[in-house]
């Protein structure tokens, strides 16, 4: 059975006292990603992710972060083994906004986390989010 690709996007997003946005969705923290739609760019697809899964509006994107890639079984919609590729943007909002978490995402939780508050949050991550953190704070030096 041939893999299915997906090509997905997402973003760290920080507002003005240096907090970064977290989401709690299905056990996990998390950071908000989802699918490119047809026709649209990557970056267009981070920043309408981000405010689909949150509720931000006034998204900037100031940088590229990486590109990770993991592999599932999707027993849910398709029933084939997925590649699952996700381009993650650094983002910034200006002050500190109020969080919607996207319920119809399984979204339980949004809140805007200080960089201890996130290393505590790594022991209860993926791995691949574990990547794109580490590798947000080691080029915001």
């Amino acid at each position: 059975m041939e893999d299915l690709t997906i090509i997905a996007a997402g973003g760290i997003v920080k507002n003005r006292n240096g907090e970064i946005l977290m989401i709690y969705r299905r056990g996990y923290w998390d950071l908000p990603k989802g699918k490119q739609d047809d026709g649209e760019t990557i970056e267009a697809c981070a920043l309408r992710e981000v405010r689909e899964e949150t509720g931000l509006q006034d998204l900037q994107i100031d940088r590229f972060i990486a590109t990770t890639r993991h592999r599932y079984y999707d027993d849910k919609f398709t029933q084939k083994n997925v590649v699952k590729i996700t381009h993650w943007y650094a983002m910034s909002v200006p002050g500190t906004p109020e969080l919607q978490p996207q319920a119809e995402e399984d979204i339980e939780m949004a809140e805007w986390a200080g960089k201890e508050k996130v290393e505590a949050y790594l022991h209860q991550t993926y791995d691949n989010i574990k990547e794109v953190i580490c590798a947000y704070f080691a080029s915001a030096a």
